[in-house]
Parts: structure tokens; C-alpha cells; sequence
């Protein structure tokens, strides 16, 4: 009759097992939206989800990114001057540096035309004596670093002369209770830096990761996230550089802060603002969340069909009945999806030994 055909239509559609991710991936990003994270790509919580693996970077990143020049009083006005023109065209935290440190003393800073910027090496631009310089040691210099060359820039002048700009970057406040939060959850951690040894062992011991690399490039950085994800490892990397931006596109799945360069933020999953990593805590615990409660949702669409569905074709159920079951239906998944807003979240363990 037509009564069972509109009663058998109703309870059939499938309302609840559209809703089912589309509720709760809602749900996850409202609530890290209002936390202070921008999830950007439309599968970036489901790769977030089954991460077991953190690359960190180092400045900017693990550290506020917010150097402070140390040996301005042994730098003349002419060599800080010089380090500021390559300086003003670039975001990297330590030519940010540069550049206000050159304003405190009253320089006039203006970008130097034609610079260009080495990934992994600093920045160039020509001068009368052929090019200046501002970047690591051994690019500057043409020769390996020192051993006290910790969180330094190296500028050369005009007359071929080289001269060290130190600068000292505290570590974000709650880096050291994140990066122990993951060892306890069963992560891997690393940390890959350009940074010379002495400077990114520093940082390392102070937040507590183990393994830790230095003077590591752009294609060093994605060689060893290939090798990782060689060996089975489901790769998060956070970093905020120019530098950064390839190992971010290369990992399984990748989180920036809203401080890093425009084409870092492009190419990761999700942008987190503040001083703060908490907020990498936060985004891995709602993923993982999403991804149960969306198998929860899928439990909840599979139920009422094993249960409604052949009540309706034995012509049990009314047109009402089974509009009111398939709205109820809707209904659960989405109250169920909403819960995930204000649930309380902590760290759910990666399985792995810490």
C-alpha cells in the first residue's frame, strides 16, 4: 500500500549516517577554533588522528621566537646597519632581531635592494666589494663553526670581514610539560634544527627531548621524515620557518604557529595562535576524540537500521512512526557529536612504550 511504501521510504533514509563525520568534524573544529587553533585542510584531523611521531623545529617553535640581540656592544654602527638592510627582508625570528636592535640604537633600517635568501644558509645581496652577507658560519665564513658559535648570525662587510651577532631565545614556558606529556603518551620525539650544536642542544636539554639533530637543511629535514614514515611512523612536524615549509607538506600531518612565515601556515594542517604549545596537546586529543565519536555516530546509524528498517518492510511501522524514529536517529548522532564541544579530553596513549 501506499501507507507501507512512504513508511518503508522514511525509516530508509540515511540522515543519520550522513551526519555522522560531518556533525563531529563541526563539533572538533569549533572547539579547537575557540581554543585558538585554524584547522585548514579537510582531512587534516584524520591524519592528526594517527600521528605516534612529533618533529619539532627550534626557534620559533620550541622557543617563542623572539631573540634578543646579546653582543650589540661589540658591533659597530656601520656592521649593524649592514646586518639590518639584509635583515629587513626577511620574517626569521633572528632578523627580526637584528632589525630592532639596529632601530634601538637609532639606525635608519631600509631593506638593501636585490636580497636574496638561501634556504638553510641566511640571506645576500650585492654591494660594491661583490656580495654582503648575513646567514650561518660556514656560509658566511666559508668554514665550519665554532664551538661557541651557539644561536649566532655571522655578517660580512665590505671589506670581506666577518662579525658575530649572538643572540639569546627563551624557551616557550610550557614547552618542557608538552614534550613530557608526549613521552608519557607513547610519542617519538625529535628535533630537527638548522641551528648549530651547541644552541639546539641547549634547547633540547631544557625541554627534554633525547633526539636531536643540528645544521640540519631543507632536504635534510624532509630525508628524515621519508626515513621515518620508511619505517612505518606516522610523522607530525611543527615548525614555523621559511625553512620549515617542505617538511611540513612532507608529513603525514603537520601543525605551525600563527607567528610562522606565510608559506609555513600555508602548507600546514593547522595554524595554532599564542605563546603556547598546549595547543598541540589540545589538537591531537580532539582528532583522536573525533575519530571515535565518529565511530559512536556510526554505531548509532547502524543500530537504528538493524532496528527499524525491518520493522518498516514487515509493515509494522507508520509514515509518523518512522519519521519520528529517523529524526530521532538524526537527532542522537548530532547531540552525540555535540558532546565532543565541552568534553573534557586528556592525552589518550599512542600504545607505544614511553
Amino acid at each position: 500500500s501506499l501507507t507501507y511504501a512512504i513508511a518503508v521510504l522514511i525509516i530508509t533514509c540515511p540522515c543519520a549516517l550522513a551526519l555522522a563525520v560531518p556533525a563531529v568534524q563541526v563539533a572538533a573544529t569549533s572547539r579547537l577554533f575557540g581554543r585558538g587553533v585554524i584547522v585548514k585542510a579537510a582531512d587534516g584531523l584524520e591524519r592528526l588522528a594517527e600521528v605516534d611521531t612529533v618533529v619539532f623545529d627550534k626557534t620559533g617553535t620550541l622557543t617563542r621566537g623572539e631573540p634578543v640581540l646579546q653582543n650589540g656592544a661589540e658591533i659597530s654602527d656601520a656592521t649593524l646597519a649592514a646586518a639590518a638592510s639584509l635583515a629587513a627582508a626577511s620574517r626569521h625570528p633572528y632578523s627580526k632581531a637584528v632589525v630592532k636592535a639596529a632601530r634601538e640604537r637609532g639606525l635608519a633600517v631600509a631593506a638593501a635592494p636585490h636580497v636574496r635568501e638561501v634556504p638553510g644558509s641566511g640571506l645576500a645581496a650585492p654591494c660594491a666589494s661583490g656580495e654582503l652577507r648575513l646567514g650561518s658560519e660556514e656560509w658566511v665564513r666559508g668554514e665550519a663553526a665554532t664551538a661557541g658559535a651557539a644561536g649566532a648570525l655571522w655578517v660580512s662587510d665590505a671589506e670581506g670581514g666577518t662579525t658575530a651577532l649572538r643572540f639569546e631565545d627563551a624557551v616557550r614556558s610550557d614547552a618542557p610539560a608538552v614534550v613530557h606529556a608526549l613521552k608519557a603518551a607513547g610519542y617519538d620525539l625529535h628535533l630537527l634544527s638548522g641551528d648549530r650544536a651547541p644552541a639546539v642542544a641547549k634547547v633540547a636539554a631544557a625541554v627534554g627531548i633525547a633526539d636531536w639533530s643540528a645544521g640540519v637543511k631543507p632536504d635534510g629535514k624532509i630525508a628524515a621524515i621519508e626515513a621515518m614514515k620508511a619505517a612505518g611512523r606516522k610523522v607530525l612536524m611543527v615548525g614555523d620557518g621559511l625553512n620549515d615549509a617542505p617538511a611540513l607538506a612532507a608529513a603525514h600531518a603537520s601543525l605551525s604557529p600563527s607567528s610562522a612565515a606565510d608559506i609555513s601556515q600555508t602548507a600546514a594542517d593547522a595554524v595554532f595562535q599564542g605563546q603556547a604549545l598546549a595547543p598541540i596537546l589540545e589538537t591531537i586529543s580532539v582528532a583522536r576524540a573525533t575519530q571515535r565519536m565518529s565511530l559512536e555516530n556510526f554505531a548509532i546509524s547502524i543500530g537504528y537500521n538493524i532496528l527499524f528498517v525491518p520493522l518498516a518492510v514487515a509493515g509494522h511501522v507508520t509514515p509518523l512512526i518512522a519519521a519520528v524514529a529517523m529524526s530521532l536517529s538524526s537527532i542522537a548522532v548530532t547531540a552525540n557529536a555535540l558532546r565532543l564541544r565541552r568534553r573534557r579530553l586528556a592525552l589518550a596513549s599512542t600504545g607505544r612504550r614511553p
